[in-house]
């Protein structure tokens, strides 16, 4: 059986982007909102232009009070470092900020955001240690192979995971010979060990799964899963007898799928004293403009966000052989084709 990962259409944590939609600025299932502040200045990009941050469990998102559809949105994993430093606040003036470095797409980003209320360190609280415990929190979200995932022959278990089932007599088929071990089927993921050398290992989130089938192999029919191309496309093979434990066993793992595709368990788990109010309430209805905008028409609203340090000024030109004429000399790390590909 085919499906769709769920990780080909989640962005929310991967992706840095600007100006999305009202659509793209609610929560996805599994996503969760952790805490709300209200008078947060995007220093970098909106400075003097007050705000709201709404920190979920996948990502960050601000936008501007007066007008929403200005607008950011930053994936935990696009995150390179966060750290504060002094900044200059047109509404708070020169103040303690957070700096937050991204990369995506092979382009650096830089935010600086500021709280317009003096006093109150939540910003900083909140956002790194929400970002700590999305990365600590990988084993949910990212295949895994030779990890300590065994002790004593049972399964380290996640803080929200469940032992469904355990099989007993799995081969792995990644070698000529083929490795015998055991499975463990669980509401996240499946792991399997082989029974001689615990280390030797795999965990394999739902989250990561593109397909699994029953397929013929020179073992005979065997359990086959497919990994998303983010993890590089694996094929792993496994086989299970007799004929109708594999079957119960595709089930089984087809069906708990399909329930952590409807409500996946990202694994972040951190909760503010005070709950923030559900988005639905905090969300601004955007009125109507009274311009039309060009479908086609480029934004560059990223361009104020290039992490280029503090260029203070040109730097030198040099022949460009692409383009035939001189140009600035590009920052060590860009290249041409990299900068067509990001206003591609």
């Amino acid at each position: 059986m085919t499906m769709a990962s769920v990780l080909d259409v989640l962005w929310e944590d991967r992706d840095v982007r600007f100006d999305i939609t009202p659509q793209q600025m609610k929560m996805r299932p599994g996503e969760v909102l952790i805490d709300c502040l209200d008078s947060i200045e995007d220093t970098k990009g909106n400075n003097g232009d007050r705000g709201r941050l709404l920190v979920t469990n996948l990502r960050i998102i601000w936008h501007s009070l007066a007008l929403p559809r200005v607008n950011l949105s930053v994936g935990y994993n696009s995150i390179i470092n966060i750290t504060t430093r002094t900044a200059n606040s047109k509404l708070r003036g020169q103040t303690e900020a957070l700096y937050i470095l991204t990369k995506c797409l092979n382009t650096r980003f830089e935010f600086i955001f500021t709280n317009v209320v003096p006093g109150s360190p939540r910003l900083f609280t909140s956002v790194i240690a929400v970002h700590r415990a999305y990365e600590t929190s990988k084993m949910y979200r990212d295949l895994k192979l030779r990890g300590a995932l065994i002790q004593n022959k049972q399964l380290r278990l996640l803080p929200q995971e469940q032992v469904y089932d355990k099989i007993n007599g799995v081969w792995n088929l990644s070698s000529d010979q083929g490795n015998l071990g055991t499975f463990f089927i669980t509401n996240v993921r499946i792991v399997w060990h082989a029974n001689m050398n615990e280390s030797f290992n795999v965990s394999i989130p739902y989250l990561q799964i593109r397909s699994i089938r029953i397929r013929d192999s020179k073992f005979g029919l065997a359990l086959v899963i497919e990994s998303s191309q983010q993890t590089g496309g694996y094929v792993l093979g496994f086989k299970i007898d007799p004929m109708d434990k594999l079957q119960d066993a595709v089930k089984e793992i087809n069906s708990l799928h399909k329930v952590y595709s409807a409500s996946p368990i990202f694994g972040v788990d951190y909760e503010m004293e005070e709950k923030p109010q559900p988005l639905e309430e905090l969300t601004v209805e955007q009125p109507p403009d009274d311009v039309e905008i060009e479908p086609d028409e480029q934004t560059d609203a990223f361009t104020a966000y290039f992490a280029d340090g503090n260029k203070q000024q040109d730097r030198e030109p040099v022949f460009s052989e692409e383009l035939g004429i001189a140009v600035e000399k590009l920052k060590e790390g860009f290249t041409l084709q990299g900068l067509w590909e990001v206003m591609g």
